[in-house]
């Protein structure tokens, strides 16, 4: 079974090099024919002149493409990309140890079952933790591991494309991702939902690890969520079904002043971080809440 990897990538480089340095590793001690693909997606921080070079590496294609966001960086790399499974990983999540193994043992176990995509587990570094980033690793913000219910039956929102891998006829089948999307938020979980509804299960494997090395602070991460809240309203135009699970009622009933709530809890939540178990979840989930329903009542309104 060959496979190929696909990274996207934008002025990241040092955390690039770690992620492919991980996967020559295990493609190494495998002695598997895997296939290293990297987007750099309009870097100016010296990505492409350090990736030119590796375009002479068996095994080892390298795109370059004007700005143009994640999705179109992906399709273009599964549109070169010669492996029967597509892994994808971001920039920042770094490969651990057994993450390729685990993800090709997964398709050739249940593979033969029906069209399947396999979700590993991203965490960020042990010594950068913090009880923000635990919460929205586990519990549904960034990513909710902790509230998957059956790992052989995962609902379509938890295709995360910094760890997944599936095959790569059903991407072209569906046409990979819309490109309507500006930023990294839901692009990737609309073609789940695509995929689902033609059959595609989503079964979650903990033993294909990254690491994700990103700094993430309240405030920052607030200001990512704001962006989810704006694609989120490009994703109900396209599947208006989902406005009740998008969240839409909420954020077109949100009073304006409700706005004046979002700051006072960063304030306490950053205080939290010096002090583990201060903060509770219910206090995270509405600041994570307020910050995604502005983005979206603001992406509807601009609509």
């Amino acid at each position: 079974m060959r496979a190929s990897v696909v990274i996207p990538t934008y002025n990241r480089l040092r955390d690039l090099q770690r992620v492919i340095v991980a996967i020559e590793e295990q493609a190494g001690q495998l002695r598997a024919g895997v296939e290293i693909v990297v987007v750099d997606d309009g870097s100016n921080d010296g990505t492409w002149e350090w990736l030119s070079p590796r375009a002479a590496v068996p095994e080892f294609t390298v795109l370059r493409q004007s700005n143009s966001g994640p999705a179109a960086a992906r399709n273009r790399g599964v549109e070169t990309a010669v492996g029967e499974i597509v892994l994808f990983l971001g920039d920042d999540t770094v490969p651990q140890s057994g993450w390729l193994a685990a993800h090709l043992e997964e398709h050739r176990l249940f593979g033969s079952r029906g069209p399947m995509a396999t979700l590993g587990y991203t965490s960020f570094p042990p010594d950068t933790e913090s009880p923000f980033r635990r919460f929205i690793n586990e519990y549904g913000a960034q990513f909710g591991y902790s509230i998957i219910e059956d790992p052989t039956q995962v609902p379509f929102n938890f295709f995360y494309t910094s760890n997944i891998s599936l095959p790569r006829v059903i991407l072209e089948r569906l046409g990979g991702f819309l490109e309507d999307f500006p930023s990294a938020a839901w692009e990737d979980i609309e073609f789940a939902y695509r995929a689902v509804r033609e059959g595609l299960r989503l079964r979650y494997q903990p033993r294909a690890r990254t690491l994700h090395y990103h700094s993430v602070k309240p405030r920052t991460f607030c200001r990512r969520q704001r962006t989810s809240g704006l694609s989120a309203a490009i994703f109900a135009g396209l599947h208006p079904e989902l406005g009740d699970f998008l969240g839409l009622p909420r954020a077109k009933r949100r009073p304006p002043l409700r706005r004046l709530l979002r700051p006072l809890l960063a304030v306490f939540i950053e205080f939290g971080e010096h002090f583990g178990g201060v903060v509770p979840g219910r206090i995270y989930k509405t600041f994570l809440d307020e910050c995604y329903l502005e983005g979206l009542a603001e992406g509807l309104h601009s609509l």
